[in-house]
């Protein structure tokens, strides 16, 4: 979607749903395409000028697309998201972050994930939801925190971890925190979370009405992210706030690959209490990403 809208379009958004076996031995079975997909009938001609899209389930309907329109003279330009496991020649553009270590001639390569976050964005949500907190004295740290996955893990321990340390955090600067759980949080850690800060000076999100997200990220004068996911971290590093990172249980060689390149380039800092200032850089590499593939469209 933020590539989309940096592009200048506004696009028609198709979510693909697998059959098995493809959806068991995405992406890697290529055969029957056109029996793959549960939603058959939204993924059929016209075919469309410029495909995007993201994550590894989304690759057979990429391919796809692009062997169909082909034949018709007029092959969709396609955009894949993420590495794709397979050879990124299979696709026109492939944006994958440093740390998956992909390679190859039409591989654009970012130090973060691509996001919807710009300085417009965050001022519009930033003013809308200041009202909503205004009770809350500042500094504000806005906590964003994501959940387990196949490297990190996060259950009530974790949670319990998280709360001591805002808790500390909190009285020792005299903030006000504003929470946003995530998907991957789930119900409990999300029910953990709001009762453990109902006595604290803080906002914590419960899922209902719309995701105050962008609020936060604009409103906020920290940022603490949880190691987890490398979305919000990038999201948080676009801010142009200081980002602070709050290690999980687990890890692995590309999530500390990078931490460790954010790091080096003064975008976060490990978790301290308190959190300080710090000469914030801002990353944004969507200006650059679609200049590439501008560029690549009107050479193909």
């Amino acid at each position: 979607m933020g590539l989309a809208e940096a592009l200048g379009l506004q696009p028609e958004i198709k979510r693909v749903r697998m059959r098995t076996p493809w959806r068991l031995l995405s992406p890697y079975l290529h055969i029957g395409l056109g029996c793959a997909f549960e939603n058959t009938a939204s993924i059929a001609p016209p075919w469309p000028d410029l495909l995007i899209a993201s994550g590894r389930l989304s690759v057979p309907a990429s391919l796809y697309v692009r062997e169909q329109s082909a034949r018709t003279g007029r092959r969709t330009f396609t955009v894949q998201i993420q590495d794709p496991v397979i050879a990124p020649s299979n696709f026109d553009v492939v944006i994958a972050p440093l740390h998956d270590a992909l390679e190859g001639p039409n591989v654009i390569s970012t130090i973060g994930a691509l996001h919807r976050v710009e300085p417009d964005r965050l001022a519009r949500e930033a003013e809308a939801f200041a009202s909503r907190v205004a009770g809350l004295s500042r500094p504000y740290v806005g906590v964003l925190v994501g959940g387990s996955n196949a490297s990190y893990r996060m259950g009530a321990d974790e949670i319990a971890k998280l709360v001591s340390d805002l808790r500390r955090l909190a009285s020792r600067m005299g903030a006000s925190l504003l929470v946003t759980p995530s998907r991957r949080t789930g119900e409990a850690n999300t029910l953990l979370l709001k009762s453990a800060l109902s006595e604290m000076p803080a906002f914590v999100w419960n899922g209902d009405g719309a995701n105050p997200y962008f609020g936060i990220l604009g409103l906020s004068d920290f940022l603490l992210v949880t190691v987890d996911s490398v979305n919000m971290i990038s999201e948080a590093c676009a801010s142009g706030k200081p980002v602070y990172l709050y290690d999980l249980p687990g890890g692995s060689q590309k999530s500390a690959r990078f931490r460790d390149s954010l790091i080096a380039r003064g975008l976060v800092r490990d978790f301290t209490i308190p959190v300080v200032p710090y000469p914030a850089q801002t990353l944004n590499e969507m200006a650059s990403v679609v200049a590439v593939i501008r560029e690549k469209i009107q050479t193909a």
